[in-house]
């Protein structure tokens, strides 16, 4: 019977998961430089910061 190799996986998880991060910032930085994304940012904010009243 095979043994499954538990750190291995995890390892190629965490590694797909970087590499997705890495590929995200890549993305957001080149549409930055663009200009595209000034609205976009403006958005984000909005939806994250709770309002106070």
């Amino acid at each position: 019977m095979v043994k499954i190799n538990y750190g291995f996986e995890k390892r190629r998880k965490e590694m797909e998961k970087k590499r997705k991060k890495e590929e995200k910032l890549k993305a957001k930085a080149a549409s930055k430089a663009a200009g595209s994304s000034g609205t976009q940012e403006s958005t984000e904010v909005s939806e994250t910061a709770p309002e106070s009243e």
